[in-house]
């Protein structure tokens, strides 16, 4: 192995994890998120399990 390429870094690899993109999906998984969550408690509700 030559120095400059011991040296150089890497190239960084995505492992599909979540990304810094903007506001926009994330809005988007807040709501659904909550929207399951009030989805959730309804059909406890309902079931009379609480």
């Amino acid at each position: 192995m030559t120095a400059p390429s011991a040296t150089a870094a890497p190239a960084r690899v995505r492992t599909g994890g979540p990304r810094d993109d903007g506001d926009g999906p994330k809005v988007l998984e807040h709501v659904l998120g909550w929207t399951l969550v009030v989805v959730i408690a309804m059909l406890v509700a309902q079931l009379g399990l609480l």
